[in-house]
């Protein structure tokens, strides 16, 4: 993998282990579940085990790409690190893709933070 796609998947992983932090460890602070549609403390408690679940999966998905970065630069098997990081990258794409069709334009930006960076390191390494 070419620096430039690692650097992108890289502040893939990064955006999500900071989606993980508002879903599973901040997520009941007023200023956090506003952002994820929670006006009230009370909507935000009825959504709160949700959130939870749905930050690991975005924590699952980063620690996949920090895994394969460390083995592409630990001398661990290249193909396995590439696939590694690249199938991260395509499972948050396709994360965003469907964030975007379920909600429309009301969830326009978080569909392209959640995708854009690791579509960015699609590009890049194809273009190779």
């Amino acid at each position: 993998m070419n620096p430039l796609s690692q650097l992108f998947a890289l502040l893939a992983a990064a955006i999500h282990v900071l989606i993980f932090c508002m879903e599973s460890v901040w997520f009941m602070r007023p200023a956090v579940h506003k952002r994820f549609g929670a006006a009230t403390p009370a909507d935000a408690e009825a959504r709160r085990l949700f959130a939870f679940n749905q930050g690991f999966y975005n924590l699952f998905l980063a620690s996949g790409i920090f895994t394969g970065l460390a083995l592409l630069h630990l001398g661990g098997n290249a193909v396995v690190a590439q696939t590694l990081v690249l199938f991260n990258c395509a499972c948050m794409i396709g994360a965003g893709i469907v964030l975007f069709v379920s909600a429309g334009r009301r969830m326009l930006r978080a569909a392209t933070i959640q995708a854009v960076f690791p579509l960015v390191a699609w590009i890049s390494w194809a273009m190779q």
